[in-house]
């Protein structure tokens, strides 16, 4: 049976650490950490995020800002208010919330955030930071899963990783972080992709699997060895008439028929989720504080 990486519990408690750490400050003349969303156009799934980063800001004592944009704000209107968010220093922390209509270059409107405000760490200068490792802002999600993985005493060096999915939000970031020298990392490093030919030949022989590449329930059973750690990034929602909403939640991975053959599992919902959640808030207080940044 395999022991659930409980990324809800392990948020809430690095939430109370952040909550208490912010109410010491401030009664000592300290500043209280505000973060700053803007969200373009009607996305549902987009503003249900942006609402739980508000309600995360309000659990931990810090001011949050949304800026809601219509869905045809021009480049030149939205760079406007990222300008206007680097300039206010009250603001600490600076999100525009993915993905923006396709009308808009993400790649432009990213670039032009503050670095040192950039609490989402897609800047070029933090991932470049990040490459070379160095003191930045990690991508909320690798950040999260290396807590989770510290957390619970999970050994890196020397493991077999296999990451599904190269994105610039979690594949490549996790490929570059695993790979490194030190503290949750050593890792040997295949990264797959959806062209990756017999993506079961890898799976099979990893240590740990990060699941990110998009596909319900992809990674089955027959995949994986006895003892594997298996994190689980997706999350699709899959029509289910029995259930209230008329839908469940699933991941990347088939829970059933992985849990008995993995030695630690993330659930979801419940696992990674939650934490890339807190380790946002957890880049908005470093840099509210001007503390040196550290991964974990």
């Amino acid at each position: 049976m395999a022991i659930l990486i409980d990324g809800k519990l392990t948020a809430a408690q690095i939430k109370e650490r952040i909550k208490a750490t912010v109410e010491t400050s401030v009664a000592n003349g300290g500043k209280r950490p505000h973060l700053a969303a803007v969200l373009v156009g009607d996305d549902g799934a987009s503003a249900t995020y942006v609402a739980s980063k508000e309600k995360a800001c309000a659990d931990v004592g810090f001011k949050s800002t949304v800026i809601k944009m219509k869905e045809e704000t021009s480049q030149d209107e939205l760079l406007a208010v990222v300008k206007r968010l680097n300039e206010d220093h009250d603001i600490d922390g600076i999100i525009v919330q993915l993905p923006l209509p396709k009308h808009l270059n993400e790649q432009v409107v990213i670039k032009n955030i503050d670095y040192h405000k950039d609490v989402d760490g897609f800047h070029l200068a933090n991932v470049g930071k990040m490459v070379l490792n160095m003191p930045g802002f990690l991508p909320a999600t690798p950040f999260g899963i290396l807590t989770l993985l510290k957390q619970y005493n999970i050994e890196t060096r020397g493991k077999n990783c296999v990451i599904l999915g190269r994105s610039n939000i979690v594949g490549r970031p996790m490929a570059n972080l695993l790979s490194q020298k030190g503290l949750m990392a050593d890792c040997t490093v295949t990264l797959c992709n959806s062209k990756t030919k017999d993506i079961a030949y890898y799976t099979r022989n990893a240590d740990i699997i990060i699941a990110a590449i998009g596909v319900p329930e992809f990674l089955k059973g027959d995949m994986v060895k006895e003892g594997v750690v298996v994190i689980d990034v997706g999350i699709t929602r899959i029509p289910d008439s029995t259930k209230p909403r008329g839908y469940r939640i699933v991941g990347d991975v088939d829970f059933k028929q992985v849990e008995p053959k993995a030695s630690y599992i993330s659930p979801v919902p419940g696992g990674v989720g939650p934490m890339t959640i807190v380790s946002l808030l957890e880049n908005t207080l470093k840099s509210a504080q001007g503390k040196k940044l550290t991964w974990v």
